[in-house]
């Protein structure tokens, strides 16, 4: 089982791939609570050079919501991060499968959530 749906689009930027996603995974409901610009933490803490590489966590709040309802501790786990990462192609988009991730805990109820989200996850990685 891969733990991540990917897709890449040919020949785009990451910073024109980085508003396509956003735009996309708005209009499936989700927020970018937080981003981490890998390449530049890399560079300014271990001196490390790469290629750019870009982490958003997204969350849509009604979903959230359910999981921790069903599940209270599942915040570990939240958000559902997207990454971005540049190849000699395009910029890879790779979102996690929240099903994936969910196996560890034992609670059907979370996992009907969790498919829920990976379904809309894949839409907006798809349309990005």
């Amino acid at each position: 089982m891969s733990y991540t749906h990917d897709r890449l689009p040919k020949d785009i930027s990451i910073d024109d791939t980085d508003a396509r996603v956003r735009a996309a995974l708005s209009d499936a409901g989700f927020g970018v609570l937080t981003e981490i610009d890998v390449k530049e933490t890399m560079k300014k803490k271990i001196g490390a050079e790469m290629d750019g590489y870009r982490v958003l966590g997204a969350c849509n709040p009604k979903m959230a919501h359910q999981a921790i309802r069903v599940e209270p501790r599942v915040g570990a786990v939240l958000p559902c991060n997207v990454t971005l990462r540049e190849t000699h192609g395009g910029t890879e988009i790779s979102a996690i499968d929240p099903v994936a991730s969910m196996t560890a805990i034992d609670n059907d109820d979370l996992h009907t959530v969790a498919g829920q989200v990976r379904d809309m996850l894949v839409g907006a990685v798809d349309a990005a």
